[in-house]
């Protein structure tokens, strides 16, 4: 950062010279020097029109900042001279106003000085305004900096983006992959790798955010994950990812053992590591495949000792069979192909429960209050059906989710018939809405509960 040094009896008559001129950079204070000489900084792109009276003595140096390790101490002017001048700060001291300022307008700032009088209102709009952290990491949205003036920046620009918000590295969103793994699309921007940390209830997660996607927007389902009663349990979760849930299940929820199934390669290797990290990779058996692929699919196969082992190779069969007390279905929009898959590992003899995710499509709130009233009416003239919910949740559970949850309870309790060979009956215990999807669109969690009938 450019700043003008000078003795302390002077300090005050140059402020004044350099506001009037529109010469001072207001970002940061006027700060001591070793030696008794004070630094006021200054606007680098206006140090061209730097006129100052002989009578205020005073050179040009420059205040080291954190990313330019390497000092200097430059004398401009026709004799201009400091005296004590050789020895810089460390760091400039922001100022007050700096200091009020949102990352946001931070941001927007550094570049505006970065650009001078290319600066437009089209980049304003262009420049975001909110980002997602990870680390030293920030992962900006897909509509950033996508005018063509960015371009001509090259590296200055990721650097200046990186500094205003204290990151290290950046990356850019664009759009997930239509490619059944919900692959994203991001592009890393400044920086060697993608590989990031991120903590979460306690439990910490590492992915390649170039690779993997993570949703905070699923916090709250995990919370509650957390919170099952699991202990002595055995866990199938057949989309684990990196972990979103199979690692609350293990860690929080103390489940016995998990068998988690993720086909993405790139998630397995961050599935594997995040085992690791919180201690609880001997409680876990990945398998490395399409899990709706089951081997056997005509007669069970005596359950697998539970063992941490290694993961089969992509192109494989599930050979899982009779083995679960709870099945995790975290996919969406839809995790109906996974369906029979669950019904075959849940446990034959005592059943079990499946968490099933699904996005489910929701009437707008005029036409939702004519069906709520119709719903309300029906339901004073109806007899509890075995599907009807143990428990009401918190919040109110709209027709539509109803209705869904109980076409789903009755598919699964056919699956289950079918594939035994004998009744079974399903109760809906829960019915969680995660978060908004898209307009008019839930992501729901229906927590099914599944035994087989008595004779």
């Amino acid at each position: 950062i450019p700043a003008l040094a000078t003795e302390p009896r002077f300090a005050q008559r140059l402020r004044e010279h350099l506001e009037e001129q529109q010469l001072l950079d207001g970002r940061y204070r006027m700060q001591e020097m070793p030696g008794g000489c004070v630094a006021l900084p200054v606007l680098e792109e206006k140090l061209d029109r730097l006129q100052l009276p002989w009578e205020m003595p005073c050179g040009l140096v420059r205040i080291q900042v954190r990313r330019d390790p390497s000092p200097s101490a430059l004398l401009w002017g026709g004799g201009v001279s400091a005296p004590h001048a050789t020895s810089l700060p460390q760091d400039p001291v922001p100022s007050r106003a700096a200091r009020r300022q949102t990352p946001a307008q931070k941001l927007r700032d550094e570049l505006r000085r970065l650009l001078g009088e290319s600066w437009s209102e089209e980049l304003e709009h262009d420049v975001p305004r909110a980002w997602q952290r990870h680390g030293d990491l920030l992962l900006l949205s897909e509509d950033s900096f996508r005018a063509a003036s960015w371009e001509k920046l090259g590296a200055a620009l990721w650097e200046t983006v990186a500094s205003a918000l204290g990151a290290r590295r950046l990356a850019r969103r664009g759009r997930v992959l239509p490619d059944g793994m919900r692959t994203p699309s991001v592009t890393l921007l400044l920086g060697q790798d993608g590989w990031v940390e991120h903590v979460d209830n306690g439990i910490r997660y590492t992915f390649d955010v170039t690779k993997c996607m993570f949703s905070p927007g699923n916090i709250t389902e995990k919370l509650r994950v957390a919170s099952l009663p699991c202990s002595g349990e055995v866990l199938v979760d057949l989309y684990a990812g990196i972990g979103y849930f199979t690692l609350p299940y293990l860690v929080h929820a103390v489940a016995a053992f998990a068998h988690a199934c993720e086909w993405n390669s790139h998630a397995v290797e961050a599935l594997r590591r995040n085992l690791v990290l919180n201690g609880v990779q001997d409680r876990c058996r990945i398998h490395h495949g399409d899990s709706r692929q089951v081997s056997s699919a005509d007669r069970p196969r005596a359950p697998r000792t539970h063992m941490a082992s290694p993961s089969p190779p992509l192109s494989f069969q599930l050979e899982l069979w009779d083995v679960a007390d709870r099945v995790n279905l975290g996919l969406i929009p839809s995790s109906e192909e996974g369906w029979p898959v669950a019904c075959r590992v849940l446990k034959k003899g005592t059943g079990g429960v499946l968490h099933i995710h699904h996005n489910v499509e929701t009437l707008p709130a005029e036409q939702r209050s004519l069906e709520e009233a119709s719903s309300d009416r029906e339901r004073q003239h109806q007899s509890p059906t075995e599907d009807s919910r143990k428990e009401m949740p918190a919040a109110r559970v709209r027709p539509e989710w109803q209705r869904w949850a109980e076409a789903t309870a009755a598919r699964i309790r056919g699956l289950l018939a079918e594939l035994h060979g004998q009744p079974w009956r399903t109760s809906i215990l829960h019915i969680e809405a995660v978060k908004s999807y898209a307009p008019h669109v839930h992501h729901l969690v229906l927590d099914l509960e599944c035994r087989p009938a008595l004779p």
